[in-house]
């Protein structure tokens, strides 16, 4: 029988690994081919109404996912072994150098080091997980305390603006840029009236302090005081939205039922003719406002202009900017008036002497200051494109006492009465609200079930006994109607 020689038996072991190699890659292969082959075949037995290849291909990223989190606790396991025999060398090397001060600092210094690297690798692996753990716990006190109540949709373009009235019934008032404003009914959420004055995209509404008439500010260059007459439906028992699951913070896209074209309401009756009619602006007319009784108007335009006006006789003193204006309020008890600008700048005009009219301006943001609003007591809030909210004491203006920092531009903000709680409308479609120290009492919901979807314009507080005490407004053609657990929410703080 003929013996293999020593160099033929090596040639043939070495062939023979190469085989069996090759065999197991083959195996390998294969098995990846039988499992695709396989969940293939359970993709094609599962009733889907889904193509087959965008099966495949979200399996394909499912697959990638897992890969991910496993390749993560892989990472995950090393790094626990790393910190075990870490402790491990620094508690032999504590025992090997005790009593040596030197090597204990050094120790101390080594380990600090290490111990910091591996932290921050842990922060970094866990940061997403924790921050949504956290969300979660943010989004449940959210609904606990700020529901969503009502919508009021009718318009046909965004709205730029809403107030509630002061006087009996109670209504919402909306101004929109399909160059209509709306009055609502709070509690059933049914258009009561339209006026179809203006020529353009109608920028604010405000109402008079004791009658029932509004103030309209457009964009035809004009503002119109005009009447009205409106009967409260019977009220229809609420919905519970609030029971809808939400998910705080949830993105969608920004293609939704809203971009299709929306029918106003057709039975609701029509104004089409202003009381008064103020035309002295060479601009768009931005904001107006009833003085403190009502026998004058203020308004702010494009046209580097703030005129106040007499009701009666619709006469005017203007009072001349450098730059464009962008908002205007009036003071609820004393004949102030703070107007907002382009300028970065806010200005003060004290009307409470008729002989004299006193401005002083106030600086302190550094973009478009888009409101500023009065409270009840002796503050000024002021919002700005700067993502900041500042607040004022009137005695002092020469710093603000507190600054509200956000992460989006805010815009026309409103501050409750009673407790003085500002409601920040951003353009990133948050709500926000905050107390007038600068902190933070919570966010109201918005999800793709409920809230705004486009940048929010506005945000009005009622102080009436109604199911919703804080409405918003945005350029997703809607107002909201929120109820707001006042009481819950400070007891949070």
């Amino acid at each position: 029988m003929p013996v293999e020689s020593g160099s033929s038996a090596a040639a043939r072991q070495a062939k023979q690994k190469r085989k069996s190699h090759s065999l197991s890659i083959r195996r390998t292969n294969s098995t990846e081919q039988d499992r695709s082959g396989l969940q293939r075949d359970m993709l094609e037995g599962q009733d889907s109404k889904l193509p087959l290849s965008l099966r495949s291909n979200l399996l394909d990223l499912f697959s990638q996912i897992e890969r991910e989190f496993e390749n993560l606790y892989i990472e995950n396991l090393e790094l626990r072994r790393e910190i075990e025999t870490l402790n491990d060398r620094l508690t032999a090397e504590g025992q090997t150098f005790e009593g040596a001060d030197l090597a204990k600092g050094a120790l101390k210094t080594k380990a600090s080091h290490s111990t910091s690297q591996l932290s921050q690798k842990l922060k970094t692996t866990y940061k997403a997980s924790t921050s949504k753990i956290v969300s979660s716990f943010k989004a449940t006190t959210s609904r606990a305390v700020c529901q969503l109540v009502r919508e009021y949709v009718g318009h046909r373009d965004g709205i730029w603006d809403l107030s509630v009235s002061r006087v009996q019934p109670v209504v919402l008032g909306t101004a929109s840029a399909d160059h209509t404003a709306m009055l609502w009914s709070i509690e059933t959420g049914k258009c009561l009236l339209k006026y179809l004055g203006h020529q353009g995209s109608v920028n604010s509404i405000k109402f008079h302090p004791t009658d029932q008439v509004a103030l309209t500010a457009s964009g035809d260059q004009s503002a119109h005081i005009w009447r009205y007459m409106v009967q409260l439906p019977t009220p229809q028992p609420v919905a519970d939205i609030s029971q809808t699951p939400c998910e705080d913070d949830v993105d969608f896209s920004d293609k939704d039922e809203a971009d299709g074209e929306v029918e106003g309401p057709n039975d609701c009756p029509s104004v089409r003719v202003a009381a008064t009619t103020l035309r002295s602006h060479q601009g768009v007319v931005i904001a107006a406002d009833w003085l403190v009784g009502g026998k004058q108007v203020v308004t702010a335009s494009w046209d580097r202009a703030a005129n106040l006006y007499d009701v009666e006789t619709s006469e005017l003193c203007p009072h001349k900017y450098i730059y464009i204006l962008t908002h205007c309020c009036t003071h609820p008890t004393q004949r102030l008036v703070v107007t907002s600008s382009r300028d970065t700048t806010f200005r003060l005009w004290d009307f409470r002497d008729p002989s004299i009219h006193s401005v002083n301006v106030f600086q302190g943001h550094t973009d478009t200051v888009t409101s500023a609003v009065f409270t009840v007591g002796d503050n000024v809030v002021s919002g700005s494109d700067d993502r900041t909210v500042k607040v004022w004491d009137l005695k002092n203006m020469r710093s603000p006492i507190a600054t509200i920092r956000t992460d989006a531009a805010v815009n026309r903000i409103s501050v409750s009465v009673n407790q003085k709680i500002i409601a920040l409308p951003h353009d990133n479609r948050q709500v926000r609200l905050f107390d007038m120290s600068g902190v933070r009492l919570a966010r109201l919901p918005r999800s793709n079930r409920q809230g705004h979807r486009r940048m929010v314009c506005c945000s009005a507080w009622c102080e009436d006994n109604t199911s919703c005490n804080l409405f918003t407004c945005g350029f997703d053609r809607q107002a909201i109607g929120w109820n707001i657990n006042i009481a819950a929410l400070l007891q949070e703080k």
